[in-house]
């Protein structure tokens, strides 16, 4: 297959211009990341929503910057041509600017990201200010933002109510004006993320559960394939039952080998006659 072109932040929103969405997934493997960069994804997420798809947690909190930097570099390799864009897990970002420049520096330097991304809103300015002041490209979250889904109630709807709606939009634009390159807008109604879209300016905004007038879209890569057991979130489409036909290759494994099927010749490496003979010679 033919060398893909780097992506480029000009590149993307070129597209915006040209009226092209944006595509972006998460990824957390070289495998997967290997596949997406084939299939023509734009931007690459290594979200610490790893925490819940590759490591088991109930929630993203316990997720390290170790964690973090170690599957962003595996995807990078995987992937060398898109936007790959790491995660700030749960507190690497929250207790001060200073703290979150260094935890977006190694993301650059230890794993060659493109950028950063990070939630919250209007108290999360000066880091995303600062972030972009030291030369990397920041990029915010806003809506349901897994790591306060505490004090959220849950995952649920955010900006339903119009109060709430409109603090999303101060949000947006607070997170515009200190400089990032983008925002995710993760459950929020259809006509509240088409307002956002409508009167973002320097930046773009990308939907994840959010309506269609996005400037791009994100899904979950284990959501959309069926590889997360324990629940099916609404605003994700299964693309294919990838789930389903691994768990039945793996019954099959079980099986053919309780039931000395496999392997077959073809599975295994002979030994020649005389070599085995003389063997047989040494022992005895």
């Amino acid at each position: 297959m033919s060398e893909r072109k780097k992506v480029t932040l000009p590149m993307l929103f070129q597209k915006i211009e040209d009226g092209v969405p944006i595509t972006f997934l998460t990824c957390y493997d070289y495998p997967t990341a290997f596949f997406q960069e084939q299939a023509g994804v734009d931007m690459i997420l290594v979200g610490d929503s790893l925490g819940m798809t590759m490591l088991g947690y109930d929630s993203t909190l316990p997720v390290t910057m170790e964690d973090m930097i170690r599957h962003s570099q595996a995807v990078r390799r995987g992937a060398p041509n898109v936007w790959l864009i790491g995660d700030m897990p749960y507190m690497s970002y929250q207790p001060s600017v200073e703290t979150a420049i260094r935890s977006a520096g190694r993301f650059m330097a230890e794993a060659g990201c493109d950028a950063i991304k990070l939630e919250g809103g209007v108290k999360m300015a000066d880091r995303i200010a600062g972030i972009t002041a030291a030369g990397i490209p920041a990029m915010g979250h806003l809506g349901l933002t897994p790591q306060s889904v505490s004090a959220l109630g849950g995952f649920r709807l955010q900006g339903k109510g119009a109060q709430q709606a409109k603090k999303i939009i101060d949000d947006a634009k607070a997170l515009e004006d200190a400089g990032a390159f983008a925002i995710l807008l993760e459950l929020v109604p259809d006509r509240l993320c088409k307002l956002i879209t409508e009167r973002a300016e320097n930046c773009f905004i990308i939907g994840l559960g959010s309506g269609l007038d996005a400037h791009g879209q994100l899904l979950i890569y284990h959501d959309m394939f069926g590889l997360y057991p324990k629940f099916k979130p609404r605003m994700a489409k299964v693309f294919g039952k990838a789930g389903e036909i691994i768990l039945e290759g793996l019954k099959q494994y079980v099986q053919e080998v309780t039931g000395r099927k496999f392997p077959q010749p073809e599975n295994w490496f002979g030994m020649p006659d005389e070599e085995y003979n003389e063997l047989l010679q040494m022992l005895d």
